[in-house]
């Protein structure tokens, strides 16, 4: 037994970490390789049965699992995006769900060939878009801000509405023939609300009990994670015993409240609480998926295909597009969203229950419910999973896939850095507080972002205008530092660079911490007070094709060139840093951003492809 239990603890926590490494090198889906993956354990080759192996606390770890998901979900739900996206948001929630609950209803009575009480039990089940499933694949998608929060918003909100949704469809169905209507509406109903409604006041009252102890520094930082974890469990565990469904709710309202109660501290413990989260769908998709049994897989038959081919291009789409009709959303986002709903765990956890209880109650065709729904759930994590990313690139609704540069700080030289850069061909915004410094950089076409970068509205500014390095160029070597340190999390802590405080201020022991910094901008002593005075000298950036003859020369220190970046077009952008392990490979048609002396010429290095691109 214990031999078994490590095997399972290997497979999935080892294959699950490969699985998450292998979709970001290679830009998949993350959650379809680790759905394979999960297949391949159990139905194919049948080393693990995760339900056998941990017994009857297997349920009941998988829900606490969801509820941790949701909650860090509910954190992701700010009401300051609704400014945009608002009607739309309402729209996908409280629109299209009853749309879809009739529509996917009426498809597996006629299509799949349920009676009408499993009928209805589907259609309750299949209007949940988890969140662990689309979080995941809007990490990896890039979408534009608008539609990312529509598909978030929707899938972290109708999951508890989802999961009740179905509890009420049961109950109903599973009523004696002598209680009629006033059982339901006398007590079912009623004790729903009531239960939604407290779980609500409970999410936002420990909330904002959490507030209230932090700002009064009552709460260790130590601390603060594990007793929001605990939190957000009792909460869900409260919920649930109250009704099922609810304590998803209580969840969800937990972790949307903390980030609109703007509570200092906060932005540290999402980040660490995604982490937290990506380790936890990993291994709960591998778990569900593993303990899928053969003899359940037998169970899908050509009409259960046909109803998941109705449910995919017909339900929703047709759903999507009643419930959005003369709204503000674009046509390109209504094709969008009506295409994608991948559904998840709490799909397959609700089906897994209540189709046996409808099953053990008689009702005719309830046996197709559990596989009907898997194969919803199959279904659309591959094929929204793989189309997610190009049907967004074909209707425009995704950021470009370019590298791009930022760099804070429009001094005289960044800004000419930065025109280079921008005449080059390469994407570059440059940054600043100030609109007056940036009038120079605009009426050269570079594109500009007057903010606050350690703001709120700058950070929110940088998600809608994103880029993959940042170099941070303001006179100011402790902001510089600052700026790196808090947005190292966002961009990678390898891809954020400062101009050099100074070479004694760069020791490993007593100068500046690597952690409280970025990575030092060219060589040690290029620091600010330097490249200003070469400008001002008449020193200028140029764009250098790289070429056989010249190759070997330009990073050399006799070069008299002071290389800065390292562009292949379209592909890759390297900053070059004195830190780094070894120099900048480079090969023919790469372009170096340097800056050169007044006398440099071209022939200095008799190439015929140097173009000076700098003022």
């Amino acid at each position: 037994m214990t031999e078994s239990v490590i095997l399972c603890i290997f497979c999935v926590l080892g294959g699950s970490m490969l699985a998450q490494w292998t979709a970001w090198r290679f830009r998949l889906p993350a959650i379809v390789l680790l759905f394979t993956l999960g297949l391949l354990y159990g139905p194919g080759l049948e080393i693990l049965h995760p339900s056998a192996m941990i017994g009857a606390a297997f349920h009941p770890l998988v829900s606490l699992a969801v509820a941790m998901i949701v909650f860090e979900g509910g954190l992701a739900l700010d009401f300051r995006q609704l400014r945009e996206s608002g009607e739309g948001v309402v729209r996908l929630t409280l629109f299209a769900l009853p749309i879809n609950l009739i529509l996917g209803s009426a498809a597996a009575h006629y299509i799949g060939g349920m009676g009408w009480g499993p009928a209805f039990l589907f259609g309750a089940i299949i209007v949940v878009t988890g969140p662990t499933v689309v979080l995941p694949l809007l990490r990896h998608a890039k979408l534009q801000p608008r539609v990312a929060a529509f598909l978030r918003w929707e899938a972290i909100l109708n999951d508890p509405v989802g999961a009740i949704l179905a509890t009420l469809v049961l109950e109903v169905l599973l009523m004696r023939p002598d209680e009629g209507s006033g059982t339901f509406f006398g007590f079912i109903l009623p004790h729903m609300l009531a239960s939604a409604g407290l779980m609500m006041v409970l999410g936002f009252g420990a909330a904002w009990g959490m507030r209230w102890l932090w700002v009064r520094d009552m709460m260790p930082e130590v601390l603060k994670i594990p007793v929001l974890t605990t939190s957000a469990l009792v909460l869900f565990v409260l919920g649930t015993l109250a009704m099922d469904g609810a304590g998803l709710m209580a969840s969800t309202v937990f972790g949307m409240a903390l980030v609109n109660l703007r509570i200092p501290g906060m932005a540290e413990i999402q980040r660490m609480k995604e982490a937290l989260v990506v380790l936890i769908v990993s291994v709960l998709f591998v778990l569900l998926a593993a303990d899928l049994q053969r003899e359940e897989l037998t169970h899908l038959s050509w009409s259960i295909g046909a109803l998941t081919l109705a449910v995919l291009f017909l339900v929703r789409p047709v759903g999507i597009l009643l419930a959005t009709a003369k709204s503000n959303l674009s046509w390109a986002e209504r094709i969008f969203v009506g295409w994608i709903a991948p559904r998840g765990i709490v799909a397959a956890a609700v089906a897994g229950i209540a189709g046996i209880r409808l099953q053990d109650a008689g009702y005719p065709g309830a046996g197709q419910v559990m596989p009907a729904v898997f194969a919803v759930i199959a279904s659309t994590m591959i094929l929204h999973g793989f189309s997610l990313r190009p049907l967004g690139r074909r209707l425009k609704l995704t950021l470009s896939d370019e590298p791009a540069l930022a760099i804070v700080g429009a001094s005289d030289w960044s800004t000419k850095l930065a025109i280079a850069v921008h005449k080059a061909g390469a994407p570059v915004l440059l940054v600043d507080n100030s609109s007056a410094d940036l009038l120079r950089a605009q009426a050269a076409g570079v594109p500009i972002l007057a903010t606050e970068v350690l703001s709120e509205e700058g950070a929110e500014s940088l998600e809608e205008r994103p880029a993959d390095y940042l170099i941070c160029s303001t006179p100011d070597a402790i902001y510089n530092g600052l700026v790196c340190a808090h947005l190292a999390p966002h961009f990678g802590r390898q891809r954020v660079y400062q101009v050099s405080p100074g070479i004694a201020r760069l020791d490993q022991y007593r100068g500046l911490s690597r952690e409280a910094r970025g990575k030092v901008l060219g060589e040690p002593s290029w620091n600010f007070t330097l490249l200003e005075t070469l400008v001002r000298e008449g020193w200028r950036f140029i764009a250098l094709n790289v070429t056989p003859e010249n190759r070997e020369n330009i990073m050399h220190e006799s070069s008299n060139l002071l290389p800065f970046l390292v562009l292949q077009s379209g592909i890759s952008i390297t900053v070059v840093s004195a830190e780094d392990a070894s120099q900048p490979q480079l090969d023919s048609g790469f372009i170096v951003i340097a800056l050169t002396p007044p006398d440099y010429s071209e022939e200095d290095f008799s190439h015929p492809n140097t173009h000076q691109v700098g003022a």
